[in-house]
């Protein structure tokens, strides 16, 4: 009932682009690009075509003992300790025409354990948590090769200054920046997409450039660059599921291959048997962000920003028009600025809808 042309990713990296920066976490971040799961595939929606889906994010921190608080505050650093990074992410994708799709992504983010020093003490100042700011992206396909099944397109959008800024601590002091669930600027971003397949297999790498401007607080959460590859395997014993494309991102089976039939149009039978009965998707990803330093009233912080990578291994379950996933990640490169709270490890997962 489907028919098998194209496949698309749902820019996963927007909605799941986890802050690898635990004391600052970036200001779309928390939230995110898929290849499978996180990298941006370079394939688009058809024309009509719409996808829905909810991804759920967590990830892990090593909180700072309180010496390294102290010793940092005592230096006259601005040093914090932060256990998680909690993000649950709305997204929606539809395309205008068969080579430009645009999607929308509204997450809801909450950091917990939030700790301060205040010589000779260490504050508990609590958890924050409410919705984040909605990011909108364009997704234009430039370079469609069917023949050698390789695939380029650009990125473009903006996060528009939506979620919330006004949480508060358990000592009645507003939160900084970087613990709000909204940046209160306007980012736009840019980048590129590039997909190629060969029989059961797909390569997938995309990079995306976020340049940030001046939100709440006079802060400006500092730039940011993802950089994601990917590669995927198609489980299967079916030789009809082999020959054609294979399902990548979290998106369900008519998105990757064209979407429902249209009005009028008999069935493919043949094309039908191959969709039959659920898909498993082997996945492999190496996810990179690096992060500018935050500026708060014109200063620098030298306790933010720097560089970590993923890698990222998942699996994605495929049925008719459904399709969900689970993603786990750890921490290969830890780059960091200053004294921040690294990473340990994120765990991802999400459920897509198509239509």
């Amino acid at each position: 009932m489907f028919r098998r042309l194209h496949f698309f990713v749902m820019p996963v990296a927007l909605a799941m682009a986890s802050s690898a920066f635990a004391h600052h976490p970036a200001g779309v971040s928390g939230s995110g690009g898929a290849g499978p799961i996180y990298t941006i595939s370079a394939s688009t929606l058809e024309q009509g075509q719409s996808a829905a889906a909810l991804f759920f994010e967590y990830s892990k921190l090593g909180a700072l003992i309180d010496a390294t608080l102290i010793n940092g505050a005592l230096s006259g650093g601005h040093v914090h300790s932060l256990r998680t990074i909690e993000t649950a992410a709305l997204l929606y994708a539809y395309g205008l025409t068969n080579d430009l799709t645009v999607s929308a992504r509204l997450p809801f983010v909450r950091r917990t354990d939030i700790r301060e020093a205040e010589p000779p003490d260490v504050n508990f100042r609590g958890d924050t948590a409410g919705i984040g700011d909605l990011t909108l992206l364009g997704q234009y396909r430039f370079l469609n090769n069917q023949a050698s099944r390789t695939e380029a397109a650009l990125l473009f959008g903006v996060k528009t200054p939506t979620g919330e800024t006004n949480r508060y601590d358990l000592l009645g002091e507003r939160f900084e920046a970087e613990f709000q669930p909204g940046s209160g600027s306007w980012d736009g971003l840019f980048g590129a997409a590039f997909s190629r397949r060969f029989g059961a297999w797909s390569f997938d790498t995309n990079v995306v450039y976020f340049l940030t401007g001046t939100g709440t607080l006079d802060t400006r959460l500092g730039d940011r660059v993802l950089y994601n590859a990917a590669l995927s395997y198609r489980l299967s014993s079916s030789t009809a599921d082999h020959a054609h494309p294979m399902k990548l991102g979290a998106l369900p089976e008519p998105m990757y291959h064209g979407g429902p039939k249209l009005r009028g149009q008999p069935p493919n039978h043949a094309e039908t048997s191959a969709t039959d009965g659920p898909s498993l998707d082997l996945i492999v990803e190496l996810t990179g962000e690096w992060h500018d330093k935050q500026v708060e009233a014109g200063v620098k912080d030298p306790n933010s920003g720097g560089n970590v990578v993923y890698l990222s291994p998942g699996l994605r379950l495929s049925m008719d028009k459904w399709s969900g996933f689970i993603s786990l990640g750890i921490p290969v490169v830890k780059d960091l600025n200053g004294i921040q709270s690294e990473p340990d490890y994120r765990i991802a997962t999400g459920l897509a809808f198509a239509f």
